[in-house]
């Protein structure tokens, strides 16, 4: 399946390469180590390329990357806000825009194809020194410099206040401590900057967290206003058309805009990292999981994926060629509840024996059985089981395990009792709620009509209600709207505007991709998670407190993480090698077709 994924979230440098299932045409599977594209390994990949022979590569060759059902890219900037900061859209932006660090698979630091070639800093964690590449350039022949990076951050830190003007603010404000925790951002040259913090931090969070979102933004062709709030209006107006980026520094640049059809991307002549080997790459819009099938068969399609529900089908595919492998990303699924202030049900699910009854009548091992056909983990908190880091603890292993009798049980305790098959309190307030799913994908529909069932057994009633991705995040990040009550069918990848797994942004008050739920001790231990320690030991033990609180506290409801079932043609190469799978976040330039 292919999962919606709100985006990018917060990951580590230290965790281990994902795990990446090879799967027959029969369905059998076997256990292989994902390839991360570090330097030497994209080293190594070209030399691959290069040793298939100049002949079997066709530059004429085309890339049709088929995007999840009714997805449509709608933000073409890498400043996001809240409303269009989908894993989707992010795809394309990178490979627009080279992020100032690019990560492996592993999550180790890919300087290569990165804007920054080293960060420094003291032991204190209060200063960093950001030595850029001097090799990068934009596509109108200037060099990427600190003027671009500190342009970035002016932008960033108007877009990131409370008032700034739609459609911000900045998805990222909090992660990292951006733009509060900053002391100042001077540049010491044109490829050196100086980042000096408010206070001291745990150095590792911070290049993933801070650091990590400031992408620079060619300041001489988009710096031109003479105020900063009349440049993020600019920005934001302008953000979501894509022919509005003509000045990139990436591996390709744009060509066409089709909403609803489709989005491509050419190669950027003035690239100075690894140059693409196609003549264009082309995000294609999809109506259903269907429609992308034939897509595939037909050959309009050489890169895309099978939902759950299609496996049996899929040696329609293998039987031509195509390889299936499932990948699983580095991260969360949820249901959210709309606990934002003045949402109707807002003070039934700030009450904790509410949310743990709803978790109990969640039955993950079922989605993951019968849904997913096996091609799922369970969830049981923040962290995932797969693929496999140091983040993860075990002793979050069952915690709230599917149980209709206890949830029941937990119902009445917390004062609820049956009235006319719903539960009701005694203030007359019944646990009628309306669930929001992402529509256009038959596995997110199971999923929803399962929990439907099994919440309907313990008095809680369910009304679905479809809604296509894109109005899905809109919707539920908007506070205002209390249209939905639970909402399912998307997640949270750790891969931006953070990489670092510590949950800011997502579960502490104010975060600007949580729901309204707020807990000072959640606030407390999500803090202590970004402070610097002596030992390893030590910055794991306060981890792993952070985790265990929050398994147990329920921001969200865990479900499964279901793997992506990734499907290449066989004149395809390059993708699995470089779909950087764990943080969903390509490096298409190492795609190619074979003649």
């Amino acid at each position: 399946m292919v999962r919606k994924m709100r985006k990018r979230a917060l990951v580590s440098g230290a965790a281990a390469a994902a795990i990446v299932l090879g799967v027959t045409g029969c369905g059998t599977a076997t256990t292989n180590s994902a390839t991360s594209t570090n330097a030497s390994s994209s080293n190594s990949a070209s030399a691959a390329s290069a040793s298939t022979g100049a002949a079997s590569v066709n530059p004429a060759g085309v890339i049709d990357y088929a995007l999840p059902p009714q997805v449509d890219l709608n933000w073409f900037l890498p400043i996001f806000n809240a409303a269009n900061d989908s894993l989707y859209n992010a795809q394309l932006v990178d490979q627009l825009y080279i992020p100032m660090l690019v990560l492996n698979n592993d999550y180790s630091i890919n300087w290569q194809d990165s804007i920054a070639k080293n960060i420094t800093y003291n032991k204190e964690g209060t200063v960093y020194h950001i030595f850029l590449n001097p090799k990068w350039k934009w596509s109108n022949g200037q060099p990427v410099t600190s003027k671009d990076v500190l342009f970035t951050w002016n932008v960033i830190k108007a877009a990131s206040a409370s008032n700034a003007p739609k459609p911000w603010p900045f998805v990222g404000v909090g992660t990292g401590d951006i733009p509060d925790g900053i002391k100042s951002v001077v540049a010491n040259g044109p490829y050196e900057v100086t980042i000096t913090l408010k206070q001291p931090a745990n150095q590792q969070w911070f290049i993933y967290n801070g650091i990590i979102q400031l992408t620079p933004l060619p300041a001489s062709y988009m710096d031109v206003k003479s105020n900063i709030t009349d440049e993020i209006k600019y920005l934001g107006a302008n953000a979501t058309n894509l022919m509005f980026d003509k000045v990139v520094d990436g591996p390709f640049k744009p060509a066409v805009a089709k909403d609803k059809q489709e989005w491509v991307i050419v190669p950027n002549p003035s690239y100075a990292g690894h140059k693409p080997q196609v003549s264009k790459v082309v995000f294609q819009y999809m109506g259903s999981n269907e429609s992308e099938f034939a897509a595939l068969r037909s050959g309009q399609v050489n890169v895309g994926y099978l939902d759950q529900s299609q496996l049996g089908s899929e040696s329609a595919l293998t039987s031509m060629g195509y390889t299936v492998t499932p990948e699983y990303a580095f991260g969360i699924f949820w249901i959210e509840m709309n606990m934002y202030k003045g949402s109707p049900n807002a003070s039934i699910f700030d009450q904790l024996p509410v949310r743990q009854a709803l978790q109990m009548a969640i039955d993950r091992q079922t989605m993951v059985k019968d849904i997913y056909k096996g091609f799922a983990v369970p969830l049981y908190g923040p962290i995932p089981p797969q693929p496999s880091t140091k983040f993860y603890d075990p002793a979050v292993n069952g915690l709230y395990s599917f149980n209709l009798a206890k949830a029941k049980q937990t119902l009445e305790s917390a004062g609820f009792h049956l009235k006319n098959g719903v539960m009701t309190n005694a203030q007359g307030k019944k646990l009628e709620f309306t669930m929001m799913y992402v529509t256009g994908n038959e596995s997110t529909q199971q999923e929803a009509e399962l929990v439907q069932q099994d919440l309907g057994q313990i008095g809680v009633k369910v009304q679905l209600k479809g809604e296509p991705f894109p109005q899905f995040i809109s919707i539920t990040s908007d506070p205002s709207n209390h249209s939905w009550d639970l909402a399912l069918g998307s997640g949270w990848v750790y891969n931006g505007p953070g990489f670092y797994p510590s949950g800011e942004g997502l579960f502490n008050t104010g975060a600007p991709s949580g729901t309204g739920f707020s807990d000072p001790k959640e606030d407390q231990l999500i803090n202590a998670t970004h402070q610097p320690y002596p030992t390893t030991a030590q910055t794991m033990k306060v981890f792993d407190e952070y985790e265990t609180y929050t398994a147990k506290v329920l921001p969200f409801l865990w479900t499964v993480n279901p793997a992506t079932l990734v499907v290449v043609a066989p004149h395809v190469q390059g993708v699995l090698q470089h779909l950087n799978a764990a943080d969903g976040l390509p490096e298409m330039q190492y795609w190619y077709v074979t003649k």
